[in-house]
């Protein structure tokens, strides 16, 4: 393995790391932030709603971007954005100054979650074999220390700026500074032999060379997904809480326990990969999942409730991180394209869970309504052969035995 490769792969963890840490930072003082400016509860739906979908809109330009700008680029320059604009968000007076910072952090967020994952896939074609998922495991311990931060923040009566500085000013440097490792690789050649529909364009991030049809499956199951991950996000507390009566002390554990079992499960689902193949894994994901969901939906007390949750975490972890991994063994000519629309539906995933949860649980019983993320999770099982490795490419035993040319040089800048 050559050292380009290693500092590549070392520092796009960090990146992804850093990013976890952020996001947490921020959506985990969504009430802080709501009481320092006054927004109404009528009024939050709406900033909560805009940054998802300005992030979609960051992640449609990322296509197009890197058709000329190389995807490490992109990274390099949009997480200091979203850092900053997340340092803003707590340091301003003014709700127009609020709808700034969100702004700019929906649309810098987009384009970093698109280029990061772009690289993830070009990181893993290199090496050969399967290492999605121990980037995806940073961004959950990055996630962790960031929930940790803010609870402390919170604890301390901190105020935002005072929680969100440090982490800035660790973060910023640290991440510019190890961007100048990142590694971008060349597009796969599509051999002969292949499927027609995967017969792509050669060029990196040519959206010409994605059909859409072909993607679909995999946009569906990251819809699903991010449902699943939504639910437990918004609803975990609120269900232990009012369903199965727990304290509210208690009603704070699960969200913390899922962190960590995707974080578990992220960390050693690379060597089931290696092991077992991609489309084994996400069929054992996707079961353990709906279990977990059932789990939740049937439990007569809070303890096996939190047993749902837990499982939740293991078989979810894996599904998202794969989906971004399939994409690029699908559209080995143009990854770039298909992961940035691919990436568009974890937010349509974010906006959907959360409300359809709620209206479910208000209009029906909330055990009812996590049966439905539960069936949708499921319909990944009717699309897990989009998971398959071709022949002579990584995963499903057919991984390389040597690494592949990286092909852009070592800082891809």
């Amino acid at each position: 393995m050559t050292d380009v490769l290693r500092r590549g792969r070392a520092s796009l963890a960090f990146g992804f790391f850093a990013q976890g840490a952020t996001f947490a930072l921020l959506v985990t003082r969504i009430p802080a932030i709501q009481d320092r400016y006054g927004i109404s509860d009528a009024l939050l739906p709406v900033f909560l709603a805009a940054v998802p979908i300005l992030a979609g809109v960051g992640s449609v330009t990322t296509e197009q971007l890197v058709k000329r700008v190389r995807p490490s680029r992109l990274l390099r320059y949009s997480q200091p954005v979203v850092l900053l604009a997340l340092l803003g968000s707590g340091a301003g007076g003014r709700l127009a100054e609020l709808a700034v910072a969100l702004g700019a952090f929906g649309l810098a967020v987009g384009a970093l979650d698109a280029s990061m994952n772009m690289l993830g896939v070009s990181l893993q074609r290199s090496y050969g074999r399967s290492i999605m998922l121990s980037f995806h495991a940073a961004y959950s311990l990055g996630g962790i220390l960031g929930a940790s931060l803010a609870w402390a923040g919170a604890h301390w009566h901190l105020a935002l700026w005072v929680s969100y500085l440090p982490v800035v000013a660790v973060l910023l440097p640290a991440t510019f500074v190890g961007s100048r490792w990142y590694v971008d690789g060349e597009p796969a050649a599509v051999g002969e032999g292949q499927e027609q529909g995967q017969g792509q364009r050669q060029g990196q991030g040519q959206g010409a060379g994605v059909v859409f049809k072909l993607l679909l499956p995999l946009c569906l199951v990251m819809t699903f997904a991010y449902i699943g991950d939504s639910t437990v996000s918004n609803w975990s507390a609120k269900y232990l809480k009012d369903v199965l009566g727990s304290s509210e002390q208690l009603a704070t554990v699960p969200y913390n326990v899922y962190m960590v079992t995707t974080l578990v499960g992220r960390a050693l689902g690379d060597l089931g990969v290696r092991r077992f193949g991609a489309v084994a894994v996400v069929r054992l994901g996707t079961l353990v999942a709906a279990g977990g969901f059932a789990v939740v939906a049937s439990a007569p007390g809070a303890w096996v409730g939190m047993l749902g949750f837990t499982l939740l975490g293991l078989g979810l972890c894996v599904l998202v991180p794969q989906t971004f991994a399939a994409a690029g063994r699908l559209f080995p000519g143009a990854s770039d394209a298909a992961v940035a629309r691919l990436n568009i539906f974890n937010y349509v995933g974010f906006l959907v869970g959360s409300p359809l949860v709620g209206a479910l649980g208000d209009a029906w019983s909330y055990r009812g309504a996590m049966l439905v993320p539960m069936v949708l999770v499921l319909v990944t099982l009717g699309y897990a052969r989009s998971f398959a490795a071709g022949p002579g490419r990584y995963g499903g035993g057919h991984e390389r035995p040597r690494t592949a040319d990286v092909g852009r040089g070592s800082n891809g800048l």
